[in-house]
């Protein structure tokens, strides 16, 4: 089954009950059941839906077909990408812990990881995307390698495969997160990621109109249960102890559900996740070369341009697709206000992954709490502009960026 066929009816069919075309919105706080099936279900000797915050129908359809395109063993959907990362990690670290993690991460997840350091877990960062600045880096207290399979928005591009390697050598896990790329370019798991992680809020819902995330275990990762003692109360479960441990503990613990109508929006929006990346990295390529010929634009950062030191590795591990994500320099702050509030097409937001081209200066608005310092690590600049770049013709978008750069 390729990848089009799959979003529509892997793990998908008509609701049993009704015959519904569309998982129905169960927009339930709680589930009835008696007495002894209750029992059971908390037991776990029965499988049932009891309280939204720990499993919902709706939310199950969603994380059964995310887990099914990443060929998880299964997956945990979540009230936002945050608090999936945010519970990927705590699932399994406790104080003392320390993470690797890669340097061109977002924004968020580098501030998270900041927070981290108040329960005493601490982060360090590769200082590049090479084995080896991997390797020099891990003690005897890394528990876990984490990165981004095109970092956002330094737009690096770290080895899967080998840093896989990296990591099972020293029985850590390796957990990816795969927002910007999408299954549909790219599945960690394949690769040898042992944790994928999406912020559903972009590219899989799509429309900016839901914000949501998800956890998705490979299952393949052979748990230390000396080690990664969190995990031990739930050695039974084999395969399925992370996940156990994920459902029954700290996700149910700490209440980030994502919300039945949510999953529903989430489910929609994922069934043209492959028409609408393909479209939207061939716009991003076209719109990247287009923007070289400028000489106002003093740089264009994209790995799917030859001259990206990214691009042999990107095209290794996602074919010839690069993504929707590419950044510009300018010159300066002013100029990048002047051309952000002189376009028409492209919308000044937060959010990436919507089917309108968005764009943002990151260093005034998603890294304004950092310093100078640590822009620079993650590649940021006064002068730069990160455009997700959407599915408008090509040739309104190229007309738009040109008519704005020519008033710098």
């Amino acid at each position: 089954m390729r990848f089009n066929t799959k979003l529509l009816h892997q793990n998908y069919g008509p609701d049993e009950k009704t015959g519904a075309s569309l998982t129905p919105i169960y927009q339930s706080t709680s589930f009835s059941h008696s007495a002894e099936e209750m029992e059971n279900i908390f037991k776990g000797s029965e499988y049932g839906f009891t309280y939204t915050r720990i499993n919902n129908p709706t939310i199950e359809a969603f994380e059964r077909r995310i887990a099914s395109l990443e060929n998880g063993i299964g997956a945990v959907a979540c009230s936002s990408g945050m608090a999936a990362i945010t519970l990927a990690i705590l699932n399994i670290l406790k104080t003392g812990d320390e993470i690797l993690s890669s340097s061109g991460i977002f924004g968020g997840t580098y501030e998270l990881f900041k927070d981290f350091e108040n329960f005493g877990i601490t982060v360090k960062f590769a200082k590049d995307n090479s084995i080896d600045a991997f390797k020099e880096s891990i003690t005897n207290n890394t528990k876990l390698i984490y990165i981004e399979t095109i970092g956002n928005p330094k737009l690096d591009v770290p080895d899967i495969k080998s840093l896989s390697v990296l990591a099972h050598e020293n029985k850590i896990p390796l957990i990816v997160d795969n927002t910007v790329t999408t299954p549909y370019l790219i599945r960690p798991i394949e690769m040898g990621a042992d944790i994928v992680i999406h912020s559903t809020s972009k590219f899989i819902n799509g429309h900016g109109n839901s914000i949501g995330g998800i956890i998705v275990d490979s299952g393949k990762f052979n748990w230390d249960f000396n080690k990664y003692s969190m995990l031990k109360k739930f050695e039974k479960y084999g395969q399925f102890a992370y996940l156990a441990k994920l459902r029954k503990g700290l996700f149910r613990n700490i209440g980030a559900c994502m919300s039945p109508f949510n999953a529903y929006l989430n489910n929609l929006g994922l069934e043209t996740l492959g028409i609408r990346m393909e479209r939207l990295c061939q716009n991003a390529y076209e719109l990247a070369v287009f923007l070289k010929e400028f000489d106002k634009v003093l740089s264009v950062n994209y790995p799917g341009l030859k001259e990206s030191p990214f691009h042999d590795i990107a095209k290794r591990q996602f074919g010839d697709k690069f993504g929707a994500i590419l950044t510009i320099r300018v010159g300066s702050k002013e100029k990048a206000y002047k051309m952000i509030n002189s376009l028409k097409y492209a919308t000044n937001i937060t959010n990436i992954g919507d089917t309108r081209t968005l764009i943002i200066h990151p260093s005034s608005t998603i890294l304004a709490e950092s310093s100078d310092e640590e822009k620079k690590f993650m590649g940021v600049f006064d002068d730069l502009i990160r455009i997700c770049v959407g599915l408008e013709d090509i040739e309104d978008l190229k007309e738009d960026f040109k008519q704005a750069i020519d008033r710098l």
